[in-house]
């Protein structure tokens, strides 16, 4: 679960690639950088994540069966919410208890 700033988007094959500039994380199964690439298995645009917009994302990482993939992946109905303090605290409060 991370806050982050969309940079760009674009489509890549039947995929959508966004970059995204990391501005805090809050729950970390995996390590992030301050800028990556989260992959939505769609190009239809869903979930609709705008360039310039902030957002309260929760990504897991994918890794292939061969181990030569490894990659964020927000899956098509997953969780991205347009970021509000109100969410960061909320999120920030469900981390100590999880």
């Amino acid at each position: 679960v991370f806050h982050g700033r969309i940079l760009a988007r674009r489509p890549v094959g039947q995929e959508t690639r966004y970059e995204v500039e990391v501005k805090a994380r809050y729950r970390q199964r995996f390590p992030l950088v301050s800028r990556e690439y989260l992959w939505v298995p769609s190009t239809c645009g869903c979930p609709e994540l705008s360039e310039g917009g902030e957002y309260l994302l929760m990504a897991r990482r994918h890794v292939n069966h061969e181990h030569t993939l490894n990659r964020i992946l927000l899956q098509e109905h997953g969780y991205a919410r347009p970021w509000t303090p109100r969410e960061a605290r909320l999120v920030r409060e469900a981390a100590r208890h999880c």
